[in-house]
């Protein structure tokens, strides 16, 4: 494979950087996952798929990557300002049920989402309960570094205190004068020092279902806490990725970089991912709203909103169809537009393991079908180094699927392109769709060999001029979402768009 030079849109240096390993050819990523106590929506979707792809090209290009993506399984409270109920924990409380039980079974059904989506594994899956020592001790070191300070069993992280020799903010473009202006005036109550300060470590209520023992009495972890222990202790100090959605940008990511700077003296991560939000028929998604779908209601089609079922391939693929720093609109008619792309992909996939190269008398090579194909494939690659651009990458992959066709239906012939071309045109397609985009035939009804009998049947009956018989065989395939191919020499199939 010819190296390749990528450049990553890095958020914390707001330009797009060239992507230069800090350990070639070994790369680091991490990706924030789930908070496990409800099932995955179409927020959990698009940074799985993301990344995913991100993993996948590195990967493809010869980099090593070890992928990390935790599992918040506690510490992510229902209220602001470190106040509230733990979300994991509130939501046994509701089922009557063990908080890992809940843990348990929100993290099975968000894998098996995950695995609906085409997703690979990730190679190290750490939760954040089974990292409380290092939590601890992390805690510990930024008290020691003088940026933290405990009251009454609880550890805050002093924001103001870090500020005066770190800044606060740099990621999201915070500025701490407008953040505590805009902040709630503590009203004596509160044991922190500042509104912005944030807990690394809280006093559990006796009453409180998840909690450990620490140095400073019973409790459990800040939220923000479980990345950067378990970050660090699976990708070193300072490694390459991080990634996530925009919305954890402030206050997760922000902190995340002051705890590692506090502790470690730099910066997490050398580069900063944020994919944009989802929003729904043009509103951002919320229970409130109505509008707040589960990956298993998009693939039933159960949710009042949707118009139809919606196939995990239709998902990733209209994912991938928008650049991942765009805002991603989820609508009917966007799903259906991205169910027909994916069919006409799939269907050229198909077609395209079964083209071989044949030479034919009278047809030498021509350099304009040539020039055609070297360029989309170029552009295909150059799309992926430019900022890891699917939605354009699935432009020239339409542009490669044109000759496929072509060459299918006879238009075209292999020779026109030469065998070394030939072979290059459809090896890069297959591997766009299936390896890099991850894009795969799903599971159908109807088997392969009562397909090949119903085509015999067709063939018989028309050449036989039962042609009542032949438009009912191509009406019934029609239902179920195969649509016949009468060509000159063959008669096959594929699916309806």
């Amino acid at each position: 494979m010819q190296a390749q030079e990528i450049r990553i849109y890095n958020t914390l240096t707001k330009e797009k950087e060239v992507f230069e390993p800090i350990s070639p050819p070994f790369v680091g990523l991490y990706v924030c996952g789930p908070t496990v106590y409800g099932d995955a929506h179409l927020g959990h979707a698009r940074p799985a798929v993301v990344f995913d792809t991100l993993n996948r090209y590195l990967t493809h290009l010869g980099y090593k990557v070890r992928f990390v993506r935790n599992v918040t399984d506690v510490g992510h409270l229902q209220g602001d300002a470190d106040e509230g109920e733990d979300k994991i924990a509130k939501k046994a409380k509701l089922e009557q049920l063990e908080p890992m039980e809940i843990a348990q079974q929100y993290t099975d059904s968000y894998h098996r989402d995950m695995l609906a989506l085409n997703t690979i594994k990730p190679n190290i899956e750490p939760r954040a309960t089974g990292h409380i020592p290092e939590q601890i001790a992390l805690v510990d070191g930024i008290l020691k570094e003088g940026f933290a300070y405990e009251v009454n069993g609880s550890v805050y992280f002093d924001v103001l205190k870090y500020n005066e020799t770190y800044k606060y903010g740099k990621l999201s473009g915070r500025v701490l004068e407008e953040l505590m202006s805009g902040s709630r005036t503590l009203d004596g109550q509160s044991e922190k020092r500042n509104p912005l300060d944030f807990a690394l470590w809280k006093k559990a209520s006796p009453e409180h279902l998840m909690q450990w023992e620490s140095p400073w009495g019973m409790g459990f972890p800040g939220w923000h806490l479980e990345c950067t222990a378990m970050s660090t202790k699976y990708l070193g100090h300072q490694f390459d990725i991080h990634g996530g959605g925009m919305d954890l940008m402030f206050p997760h990511h922000e902190c995340e970089i002051a705890q590692n700077n506090a502790y470690f003296h730099h910066d997490p991560a050398k580069y900063w991912m944020h994919n944009n939000m989802i929003t729904i028929n043009g509103q951002k998604m919320g229970k409130s709203l109505g509008n707040f779908i589960t990956l298993q209601e998009l693939f039933s089609g159960t949710h009042p909103l949707l118009e139809q079922a919606y196939s995990p391939m239709t998902i990733r693929y209209f994912i991938l169809t928008a650049h991942y720093r765009s805002t991603l609109d989820f609508s009917n008619e966007a799903l259906r537009a991205a169910q027909k792309g994916y069919i006409k992909l799939i269907n050229g996939l198909r077609i395209a393991k079964m083209l071989t190269y044949t030479h034919e008398d009278g047809y030498g090579i021509d350099e304009k079908q040539v020039e055609q194909v070297n360029h989309s494939i170029e552009q295909a690659y150059r799309s992926m180094n430019d900022d890891f651009n699917s939605a354009q990458a699935i432009g020239h992959l339409f542009n490669m699927l044109k000759k496929i066709n072509s060459l299918y239906t006879g238009q075209l012939k292999p020779a026109l392109f030469g065998e070394k071309v030939f072979r290059e045109l459809i090896a890069v397609f297959v591997l766009f769709v299936e390896e890099i985009l991850g894009l795969v035939e799903e599971p159908q009804s109807h088997q392969k060999a009562l397909l090949d009998m119903l085509l015999k049947v067709y063939a018989e009956a028309k050449l036989a001029k039962n042609y009542h018989k032949v438009d009912e065989i191509r009406n019934d395939l029609k239902t179920i979402g195969v649509a016949v191919k009468d060509m000159k020499d063959k008669i096959d199939w594929a699916y309806e768009e």
